[in-house]
């Protein structure tokens, strides 16, 4: 519970220290005293929205600080402190938040710096603040499962564990899965990438060696004419009308004459003749191809095309045929790997296929239980508003099947209300009467008062908009709620303030200027008064001093029987 807050240039609070107990406080004052500014510091202590207009005027920063204990060693709040390694000693938690007007906020939880976002977590297992206006956690649709399941904890048991088990298993899975999946698409990508490679490889059918050949035969082919034109000639000396072979012979056997007459000629001799076969040799072979050169310009496009193929396939697939070849082989082995994966595919969907169909069972034996319970809770619920003098309302659980599994199974429950005669049930957080929002609320809270696990319940004029015995009712469902969590309870209503076990009176007054708020913890005589002006206004009489000193020992009686109640 709340122990004590203290509060410094927060507002028009100036310096303020508030001791709190067990049991129902209830704070009262005239509008604008300064009530709710209490209550906005406890929510800034939670982790609420700050703003620089709660820096009081002329002050650098804002102090609040909140002193809480715990009893129950198994309270949530533990758990949030050891996750983020906060020490705790005998159950003792502070939190302290400092609003600084450079717009930034310094958080600490048993004195150790903390982020925002960890004071809002810690913070929501210590304080819940609802406000006639504000969307309470009770009216998120999305926490009807959770209330739900407080409520039929105790036949739930081990079924929703196992489902929570299975589902993280389920969840994992789905992710390594989805990570695959997304590898498959590339990998399926990559499969026709290398199937048409594959294929076009095999088609272009490339060959060590070939390309140098065509570029030969292309410089043969686009030289034709320049090629036979000096051949012709080259022919035509040696062998033809020039007679350049005939000459040589005429000179290689004049020779040989002369050999035979001085030795000297030999080596000369010897040279010419060996020219006259070697010419001969070569005018059969330049004959021969010139007998042979046929220009095919079909031939030159083919070859023009074919080396363009060599090209093509160079830029995409190397520098060298023999690199293109390589990784040939190379995607022909990458693919065989990959065509593979199908069979891991397949073993894979087999798998979730079990995994869902077992979470299908235990989400099913969820709903079944929660069906039961829910059957429980509204006659709980619909008990609870007669209390409030709702004696037409009827509460419904209502159940949506989800498309897929979530933590809780394949339910969307949301809570259904209607609270006049003929008029179909709505979901709970449309219900727009604040009289009748507070009572449902006070009939929600006074069955998971016990079970939420909060240590401090804040109302904050949440009895606007009701008198009479439904204010008596409220006032009753307060304190039955303060038995068994801590409430602290802003009020304009004398029967909620009779109710109290610490009453104390909020007043706003000016001096030198400045306006401060300043908190009392008032005796019986002073409360008496205090309930005498919550009745009639300003003005006090002795009738409404009997009046209030009649309904404070009426609250005492009515306390001490729910006590008794509940003992």
């Amino acid at each position: 519970m709340l122990k004590e807050l203290s509060i410094r240039n927060f507002a028009i609070i100036d310096d303020l220290t508030v001791d709190f107990s067990d049991g129902l406080t209830v704070l009262t004052g005239e509008t604008g005293a300064g009530k709710s500014i209490i209550i906005d510091a406890v929510h800034l202590l939670a982790g609420g929205r700050a703003s620089l207009e709660f820096i009081r005027h002329g002050a650098k920063k804002a102090e609040l600080t909140g002193l809480f204990t715990i009893l129950n060693d198994q309270h949530p709040t533990y758990s949030k402190l050891e996750e983020y390694g906060v020490e705790c000693e005998e159950g003792t938690i502070i939190l302290r938040r400092d609003l600084n007007d450079s717009g930034k906020s310094v958080c600490r939880v048993n004195g150790k710096l903390v982020p925002l976002s960890v004071l809002r977590e810690i913070g929501s297992t210590l304080i819940d603040i609802h406000g006639q206006h504000e969307n309470q956690e009770l009216m998120d649709e999305k926490r009807h499962i959770d209330l739900l399941d407080h409520f039929a904890a105790g036949d739930l048991g081990d079924v929703k564990q196992q489902y929570i088990e299975k589902y993280q298993e389920y969840r994992e899975f789905k992710r390594e899965i989805a990570a695959i999946s997304m590898d498959e698409q590339r990998i399926a990508q990559r499969i026709d990438l290398y199937q048409f490679q594959i294929n076009e490889l095999e088609e272009a059918s490339l060959k060590i060696g070939e390309e140098e050949q065509l570029l030969e035969e292309r410089k043969r082919l686009s030289n034709f004419h320049k090629i036979f034109e000096r051949a012709n000639i080259a022919y035509e000396s040696i062998s033809g009308e020039l007679k350049g072979l005939d000459n040589i012979g005429d000179a290689m056997s004049a020779l040989e004459d002369v050999v035979e007459l001085d030795d000297q000629f030999k080596d000369a001799s010897e040279a010419v003749n060996s020219s006259f076969y070697a010419l001969q040799d070569a005018a059969h072979q330049i004959k021969s191809v010139l007998d042979d050169l046929e220009f095919d310009p079909n031939r030159l496009n083919d070859v023009e095309q074919r080396l363009a193929q060599y090209q093509s396939m160079k830029r995409k697939y190397g520098t060298t045929v023999e690199e293109i070849l390589e990784y040939f082989d190379k995607i022909q082995d990458e693919l065989i790997q990959l065509q593979n994966r199908d069979e891991t595919i397949q073993n894979n969907e087999k798998k979730i296929k079990a995994m869902e169909d077992t979470l299908e069972k235990l989400a099913l034996d969820l709903t079944k239980i929660r069906k039961q319970s829910a059957v429980k809770l509204s006659d709980a619920i619909m008990e609870q508003l007669r209390d409030l003098h709702m004696e037409k309302a009827k509460f419904i659980v209502n159940f949506d099947s989800l498309h897929s599994f979530d933590t809780n199974g394949k339910d969307y429950v949301s809570f259904y209300i209607s609270t006049n005669v003929g008029e179909p049930p709505k979901s709970l957080p449309k219900i727009a009467s604040g009289g009748e929002l507070s009572r449902i609320m006070l009939a929600l809270k006074t069955i998971f008062s016990s079970s939420n696990g909060i240590t401090s319940i804040i109302f904050d004029e949440v009895d606007t908009g009701v008198s009479g015995r439904v204010a008596q009712a409220i006032a009753e469902k307060i304190a039955a709620i303060s038995i068994s969590s801590q409430v602290l309870c802003i009020s304009h209503l004398p029967q909620v303030a009779a109710m109290a076990d610490q009453h104390y009176l909020i007043k706003k007054q000016v001096e030198q200027n400045r306006t401060y708020t300043t908190v009392s913890n008032i005796n019986i005589q002073n409360r008496i008064e205090e309930i005498s002006r919550m009745m009639s206004g300003s003005e006090i009489t002795d009738l409404t001093l009997q009046h209030a000193s009649e309904l404070l020992k009426l609250a005492d009686i009515r306390k001490q029987e729910m006590k008794n109640q509940f003992a």
